[in-house]
Formats: structure tokens, C-alpha cells, sequence
């Protein structure tokens, strides 16, 4: 059949093709259940909306038929910026030692002096992780001599410094160990053309995975201005909300002016860091760490301070996100949250974002809904921290962490992303995390805490209307005549422990960027 299709077949190569926003096209009918099971709906695509038509009714244009239509994907809390340095970078994913890491990084040939920059090292994968679990510089020095090596954690709230790299910071045994510390390394940035460059890259593979949008949590001014380049000039591929730093200058224009959009980029709010990661034991906990027990976590924005940036966002409309993984930086946060609320009562509409809440105490759950916050989670952070997270919190602990249904039982709009690169871009991961609580292999059986597995329906609602719902949007992440045509299209894949859903292509406006085989 003769689609009218821009195939992404090597997408993560800077000549990948591009769609075109103002493409017009031919209408085309797409054929397909819009819920697992049910009856299959025709969907015309024509000017970029959707119409549907009758069962008995011929279709329009050409007919594609795919086992799943959803509205578009949208993840809710992603790092493209990040994922466009990885590609570019060394990636340690998936080492299941020290000792391949420092292979890897041995393998790596670059000119004298340049960094050797890396991600994704898990230091809970190793089977032979040194005492006290971190690795130490002198475990790079002997691969990587004088030229300086910096290599970031999968979460990338850790950074692995050599010795060179060190010195380039002059970091010694007597420099003081502030919050933040990782900005103290000197680390060397791209050019703009090089950032645009791997920016379009990182997109193109999120559209080609299965996503129509990402909400872009944390964005400094030099990729908003690669962002809007991209955008003034046609070629952001799809839609991106940002949460800006605090301390950038476009976030002091938004305290100002508030909001604002282009064609497919739209400022929305900034994003603050209240604590760190678990897997590094960053997580900001109200008791110590079960396998850490002088250890509670970090603070890196204090209540007042999250506080002060909540007032000036919400007084021009704008959301304020705060990355809160332990319980007692959820509570700080909720705390600053309901201080902010109070003081601007008008504001009341405007959503308010929990980023991650992976430990949550299950009192804190309702006080989301009585100040109209969001719970931003990644259903692949559970399966992928499931081997450990036990060892880090404890068995009482972790009975009420990683909780999906206990805030969509209690009307809370719950939120779904990936944390992208932390994880993986596609969420084809997130809708088998979220609903099997299993590995992709099946473990454990019947899932890690199964009474929080959400069924296909909810997780897509997650995905898609929610997304919306989180950006304080009335309408947008549905199916019906007239709407907006972003859709994803799945292939279903049955497995022995749930379904795998394979992203086939996405429709944004109406234009179709197909999977290449």
C-alpha cells in the first residue's frame, strides 16, 4: 500500500530524515481497537484532525490496520538534551562489572588531552563492585593516563572522575564536599550547532520509539536556545513542554512574563532538585538508609528556597516540578507547596509537579490532591530498581514506595514518563513495567508488589490525556472527531507474562513517521 510516510530507519545518525510540520497530506484511514479487545474503529486522517467513520463505511485514502491506536504518547519527564550527549558519548549501559566498564573505556581512542565523557555506569549491577559500592579514580587512571575522564551515572546524579580530571577541576583531598559538587568539574560543552545537532538526533529517536511530545525537565539557556532554533526553523519533530533551571536567565523571564509558546515549543514552568537518587543513596529519607545507617540523603533544595520559586511561578501562571525521590523530600516539598497555595489562592488552577515520588509516605498521597499536584512517575524506575530497593529502604519502607495506584486511587492526576536517558527512551518499557511489575523475562511471577499494577487502559491515560492534565490543559491526549491527529500506532506481542506493545509509527498533526524494519 502507498502511505505517504517518512521512514526513520537510522535515526540515531545525524543524516536521519526529518518531518516536515506544514507537510499536507492526502486523507488516509487508519483501522484499529483504541482499547485492548475492543471493537475495531476506522479513523480518517485528513488536515491534520481525526474523524471517524462508521463500521459499515468504506475508507478514505489508503487503510492501515494495526492491533492498538492510542492518542500520542507523551513522556512526562524526559531529558532530550541528555540523551542527545549519550549518543554522542561513550555509553557503559548494561556493564555488568567494573572490570567491563573499565574496558570500555580502555577501548575508547580520542586526542591527546580531549575528555572522555560517558554515561550509564550502575554500580548495584557489578558483580564485583568494590567495598563501600562507589568506584574510585585510581580505577580509571590506569586505562586513561593523563587525559581527563568524567563518566556520569545512569541517573546521572553521580560523576566518576580520573585523576586528570580531577586535577582539571582542582578538586583535592582538602576541597569541601558541597551539594552540587558535580558542577565543580569543568567538563567541556558543544558547540550550538553541535547541541541542535544532537538535540534533533535525540527527538527523532523518541518519535521513532513511539513518542508525540516530551515534557523537557530541567533546560538550561543554551538548549532553549538550540530548542528554538529548532523550532523557529520548522524542524522540531515533535512536541516539547520545558521546565527551565532555576538559575537561567529564560526562568528570570518567566518569573516576569510568564509562559510562552512557539509552534511545537512551549515554556511551561522551571524544575527544581530537592534531593538526589536512590541508587546512590542521594535520596533525601526521614530514616537512615537500611544498607547505610549514618546515611540520610541529600538536600539539595531547601523547603524555604522551593518555597520562594513556587510563589514567583505561580504569580504568572507558570508550574513549578520538583524532583523528590525519598520521603523526606516529598514532605519538604508538599510542605512549600501548600505554603505557596496559601498565599496565592488565585493561582489554585495552575498544577503543581512531584517528580519521581518513588518513597512516599501513604498519608502524603492525599495531600497531592488537596493542592492540586501532580504525580510525575516512570514506571521502568520500579523494574529496573526492584534488585535492590529493598536493601536500600528496608522491608517496611518499601511495602508503601514505587505506589502507582495509591494516587489514581485517590484522584490524583498520575502522570507517566521514563527519565529518559536514565531509562530507556521507548514506552513500549513503561507499558510492560506498568502493567506486569515484572523484568522483561517474567520476574519475579506476578510482579514485584503486584496490588500497584495498572491495567493497559489506565497506563495509556497515563501516558497521553494525563500528560495534558499535568500541564493544567483542559483538552489534548484523546480520540474523537475533530482532535488533534497524534496518535501512535502498536503492534501487540504476546508473551508469557503480559503483552509487549511494539510501536508501528506516530501521527503528529497528521503526519505519519513510520518504523523502519
Amino acid at each position: 500500500m502507498t502511505f505517504h510516510l517518512i521512514f526513520l530507519l537510522a535515526c540515531r545518525a545525524p543524516s536521519a530524515p526529518e518531518a516536515s510540520s506544514g507537510l499536507s497530506l492526502a486523507p488516509f484511514t487508519v483501522e484499529g481497537p483504541t482499547s485492548p479487545g475492543g471493537a475495531a474503529r476506522r479513523l480518517v486522517v485528513r488536515e491534520g484532525r481525526l474523524f471517524e467513520l462508521a463500521a459499515e463505511a468504506p475508507p478514505q485514502g489508503e487503510l492501515l490496520r494495526v492491533d492498538l491506536i492510542t492518542p500520542g504518547f507523551i513522556d512526562a519527564h524526559a531529558h532530550p538534551g541528555g540523551l542527545g550527549d549519550w549518543l554522542a558519548e561513550l555509553d557503559l549501559t548494561g556493564a555488568g562489572s567494573l572490570a567491563e566498564v573499565v574496558r570500555r573505556v580502555a577501548g575508547v581512542s580520542l586526542p591527546a588531552g580531549e575528555w572522555l565523557l560517558g554515561r550509564g555506569w550502575d554500580q548495584n549491577d557489578w558483580s564485583d563492585a568494590p567495598a563501600g559500592g562507589f568506584p574510585s579514580a585510581a580505577d580509571l587512571d590506569a586505562v586513561t593516563g593523563d587525559r581527563p575522564a568524567a563518566l556520569r551515572r545512569v541517573d546521572g546524579h553521580a560523576l566518576w572522575l580520573n585523576s586528570a580530571a580531577l586535577r582539571a577541576a582542582k578538586i583535592t583531598k582538602d576541597t569541601p564536599d558541597p551539594p552540587g559538587a558535580m558542577e565543580l568539574v569543568p567538563t567541556p560543552e558543544p558547540s550550538a550547532e553541535e547541541r541542535a545537532r544532537r538535540l534533533r538526533g535525540a527527538l527523532l529517536l523518541a518519535a521513532h520509539e513511539g513518542l508525540v511530545g516530551v515534557h523537557d525537565m530541567g533546560v538550561d539557556d543554551a538548549l532553549l536556545a538550540a530548542y528554538t532554533a529548532l523550532d523557529d526553523a520548522g524542524e522540531l519533530p515533535i512536541r516539547v513542554w520545558v521546565y527551565l533551571t532555576p538559575e537561567s536567565a529564560a526562568a528570570k523571564r518567566l518569573y516576569a512574563e510568564g509562559p510562552w509558546r512557539g509552534r511545537r515549543l512551549e515554556v511551561v514552568g522551571v524544575k527544581l532538585v530537592a534531593d538526589g537518587a536512590l541508587g546512590s543513596r542521594g535520596a533525601h529519607l526521614s530514616t537512615p538508609y537500611a544498607d547505610d545507617p549514618k546515611n540520610l540523603g541529600l538536600t539539595l533544595t531547601r523547603q524555604d528556597e522551593i518555597g520562594a520559586v513556587t510563589r514567583r511561578a505561580l504569580s504568572k501562571g507558570a508550574q513549578v516540578a520538583v524532583h523528590a525521590i525519598g520521603d523526606a523530600a516529598v514532605s519538604d516539598t508538599l510542605a512549600a507547596f501548600a505554603q505557596a497555595r496559601d498565599a496565592l489562592p488565585g493561582a489554585a488552577a495552575v498544577p503543581l509537579r512531584l517528580e519521581h515520588a518513588q518513597v512516599v509516605r501513604p498519608e502524603d498521597w492525599a495531600l497531592l490532591k488537596t493542592h492540586n499536584v501532580v504525580a510525575s512517575m516512570q514506571p521502568t524506575h520500579a523494574t529496573s530498581d526492584m534488585p535492590w530497593a529493598e536493601a536500600r529502604l528496608g522491608p517496611e519502607r518499601v511495602d508503601w514506595s514505587y505506589a502507582w495506584r495509591a494516587p489514581l486511587d485517590l484522584g490524583v492526576v498520575l502522570a507517566f514518563g521514563s527519565d529518559f536517558p536514565v531509562e530507556n527512551v521507548s514506552p513500549s518499557y513503561g507499558l510492560w513495567s506498568a502493567t506486569t511489575r515484572m523484568s522483561l523475562d517474567g520476574a519475579p511471577p506476578g510482579g514485584w508488589r503486584p496490588e500497584h499494577r495498572l491495567s493497559v487502559d489506565e497506563t495509556i491515560t497515563a501516558f497521553t490525556s494525563a500528560t495534558y492534565a499535568a500541564l493544567g490543559r483542559g483538552e489534548g491526549g484523546e480520540i474523537g472527531d475533530g482532535a488533534v491527529a497524534d496518535l501512535t500506532l502498536w503492534r501487540a506481542e504476546p508473551q508469557a507474562a503480559g503483552v509487549w506493545y511494539e510501536p508501528v509509527a506516530v501521527l503528529i498533526d497528521g503526519v505519519m513517521l513510520a518504523r523502519g524494519d
